[in-house]
This record gives C-alpha cells, structure tokens and sequence, in this order.
C-alpha cells in the first residue's frame, strides 16, 4: 500500500518505479515535486502527499524548477517546456488560443497533454496560478482590481468568481484572512521553521516537533490566516538574533512576538519570559508566582504548549528534583541550550 513511510522512502530514495504514483508537496517551501526529485528532501512532517498535479496547485504549491513536475521525463514535447519556464518567470502571463496559434501551436494539443498527464486543462493550471499570485499581491496591499488585472484577468466579475472558488472568499474579504510568512532557519541545533506576521513572530519550531503540524493548524485558526512560504521583515531580525545568540553574544531578544492562545496560556508564556538567561525555575515556581500553587500540571501542559522556542525560553524550566522533563525539542536540545547559557552566562 502506499503509505506516507512508504512514499517518503521511494522520495528519499528517488525511486523511478514510483513516478506518476504520487505528488510530494512540501509545506516549507510550498512546491511540490515528483517522487525521483533530486533536490534536497525535506523532513517527512513536511511534506503533504497528494494523488494528482491539480490537487497540489489548487492547494497553492508551485512546480519545483529542479524536477519540473508538470513534464514528463522523455514525453513532454518542446513547445510545452518553454511555455512552462516562461510561466514559472511570470505567474501573471496569460497564454490565450490566439497566442499559441501565433506560436503554431494547436491549443486542442496543449489541452489534450495537460489532461492526460495532469488530469487539468492548460487554462486551469494558468487559472489557478494567477489567482494565487492575486491573493498574495491582495495581501501585500494591492487593490483587488490591480490584482486582477496585474493577473491578466480583463473581467473583475470573472476574477472575482474564480477567486472565490479556489480562495474560498471573495476578494473584497481576502484582507481579513491574514497571511502568517513561514520560513526555514538552520542552527547548530538543526533546522528551525519560523512563522510571522505584522505584529511579529508567531513560530519558531524545531522541525522535527511532532506536534508541528497541530500548531500550525491552531495559528491558521486563531489568526483566520493562510499559511504561504516567504519573506517577511521580522525573519531578518530572528536570524541575526539567534545567530548571536548562539555565538554566546545575546542574552535578551528584540524582535516582536505574537502569542495567541487562552488567558492562562498567555500569562504562562509571558511569565517565562521573566526567566533570566543562564537561570532555571520550576514548574511549581511558576505556578506560585501566577498564584495558582495548584496548577502545577496546568502550568506544565501550558509551557508544552509554547510555539515560540528558544526566544520564549520554556527550555529553562526544570522539575523539582533538578530533572530536564517536558521538552518538545528533546530533552538533549534542553540541555545544550543551558549548557550553552551556562558557558556564556558571565562572558
């Protein structure tokens, strides 16, 4: 059967017998490939396996430019290759009927090969591309109507229709659903993924977390945000930050934070922020200190809970009996942190 592990083995191991047997869609980098792509691979949380090419663009990846997805090895005629790089160049270049027959090329062929290779029509690959370069000039404050017709649309009742259809609202209340950046950071203590929006940074989680997806999940539904790989202001602060940080040079971080989350959960992250660099507390502590000596428990499920490692330092709060218990990233990571902190704690 085809299982993720088995998929991700076959991805790994860029198994040619398993080409045309699925779509590996990465969530970090918001691509997606084919199963002998030669690219670097991603962690198995991160990737989305999905069945058809259709399903992973109407989901918003885009074609990786290393294995080129939408050809196929050996079958994919000239004409259609350099169509596809010039629209993977410009995501808002429109190609109508009369545009490949000024090429001399016969629109049926075209729309023949995307169905049976693709299970799509040329004009809805280029149709769901352009709408989801909209959403996104929508998001960085375009003006719908410059949107449309920077998408190569001509009818905005047309945009305005096909938008809603694969965005899910209508492009006037697109601005309401907020977009939280994500984005991949390497440490010495492995790849991070950091997520932010205007406010701050709202993620900074090692990527092999278990619960990552969960958390992502719960900020896309606590913001009404969609999730888009890309750069943000905030990411170039994160990066200079923790790479002090992990030089030994920075003890206190500036760079702005979001935390949603209940009351409770919000005062037992801003409590651990008062924990000072190279110093540890225990779980009952902080409970005493919030005045809740009897949510020990509730304390720790909290803490748990914390999507902003490192800056919002739960790998300082230990046990009673002095044990390093309770830490997402692993107890290892908690324990070269405070080494870390301890070693630079009087440079």
């Amino acid at each position: 059967m085809l299982t993720n592990e088995v998929m991700y083995k076959a991805l790994v191991d860029k198994d040619p017998v398993y080409e045309g047997a699925f779509i590996a869609a990465v969530k970090t980098t918001g691509i997606f490939c084919r199963p002998t792509c030669t690219a670097k691979k991603p962690k198995l949380e991160n990737v989305e396996f999905l069945t058809t090419i259709k399903e992973a663009v109407q989901k918003g990846y885009r074609p990786c430019k290393v294995c080129r997805p939408l050809e196929k090895p050996g079958e994919t005629p000239a004409f259609i290759s350099g169509i596809l790089k010039e629209l993977e160049a410009d995501t808002g270049l429109r190609f109508r009927d009369e545009d490949l027959v000024s090429r001399g090329i016969e629109p049926s062929r075209i729309r023949r090969w995307f169905l049976k290779n693709h299970g799509i029509t040329f004009h809805a690959f280029q149709r769901m591309s352009r709408i989801n370069a909209a959403f996104k000039k929508i998001q960085d404050g375009a003006t719908v109507t410059d949107a449309a017709f920077g998408s190569g649309y001509e009818s905005l009742s047309g945009f305005a229709e096909s938008f809603k259809t694969l965005i899910g609202v209508s492009p006037s209340h697109s601005r309401d659903k907020r977009i939280i950046h994500v984005t991949q950071l390497e440490t010495p203590l492995g790849t991070m993924f950091a997520g932010a929006v205007e406010e701050g940074v709202c993620l900074l989680e090692f990527a092999d977390r278990k619960i990552l997806e969960q958390e992502l999940k719960a900020l896309k539904q606590l913001l009404n945000a969609n999730i888009i790989p890309g750069d943000h202001p905030h990411f170039a602060v994160l990066r200079q930050e923790l790479e002090e940080y992990f030089e030994g040079r920075r003890k206190v971080f500036s760079v702005p934070l979001l935390m949603p989350g209940t009351e409770f959960q919000q005062a037992v992250w801003q409590l651990l922020q008062t924990v000072a660099y190279g110093e540890v507390r225990t779980y009952k502590k902080q409970a005493t200190i919030l005045q809740r000596p009897d949510a020990v428990r509730a304390v720790a499920h909290a803490n748990g809970m914390n999507r902003i490692s490192i800056l919002v330092p739960c790998h300082r709060i230990i046990s009673e009996d002095g044990s390093l218990t309770g830490y997402g990233g692993g107890i290892w990571r908690k324990q070269w942190l405070l080494d870390l902190e301890k070693k630079y704690l009087h440079g």
